[in-house]
């Protein structure tokens, strides 16, 4: 995954840990207070049950984190695509613009532009060059894009790489 990938993972742990624990803790016990036949409190039941949800949480996001292999993107670079790659894609049928940034798969969010690894369209993608055409199996029927450009992140010197295919901008 990415830095800013672990970096999340990290944010919403602490998240868990620190705020939303005790908070749970404490409803708990003011359902405690406000009705000790904790069979028939509703507050205490539903409590209990987010603090079970909250904990398998951090259980999760502590083993991704144990697990992660963190991938500095910014010393990545070339004309093939592979994982913290930003592809600009054309649509051949539509020559609709569609970019996306290659991702792990806890931090994929296809709202932000960002695609896990492990996604079909990123999968086709990977060890592929500018220029290249690839065929996606879609949810309406195989669709074809253009690889229209490769960027990836600033690197030390706050450049931005780019390898672009002429004709597309």
């Amino acid at each position: 995954m990415t830095v800013a990938g672990h970096s999340a993972l990290e944010d919403e742990l602490k998240q868990r840990l620190q705020i939303e624990r005790p908070r749970l803790v404490e409803r708990i016990q003011a359902a405690i207070a406000d009705d000790s036949n904790l069979a028939e409190n509703s507050e205490y039941q539903a409590a209990k049950t987010e603090q079970e949800i909250n904990e398998v949480h951090i259980a999760e996001l502590e083993d991704k984190l144990a697990r992660a292999e963190v991938i500095d993107v910014s010393r990545l670079s070339g004309d093939t695509i592979k994982f913290g790659a930003t592809v600009t894609l054309i649509d051949e049928d539509t020559s609709e613009k569609k970019v996306w940034q290659i991702v792990g798969e806890p931090e994929a969010d296809v709202k932000q532009g960002k695609i896990s690894v492990t996604s079909p369209i990123a999968r086709v993608l990977i060890g592929k060059t500018k220029g290249a055409t690839v065929e996606v199996e879609a949810p309406g029927g195989a669709k074809a894009y253009k690889i229209a450009q490769i960027r990836w992140p600033k690197d030390g010197t706050g450049k931005r790489q780019t390898v672009t295919t002429a004709g597309f901008k």
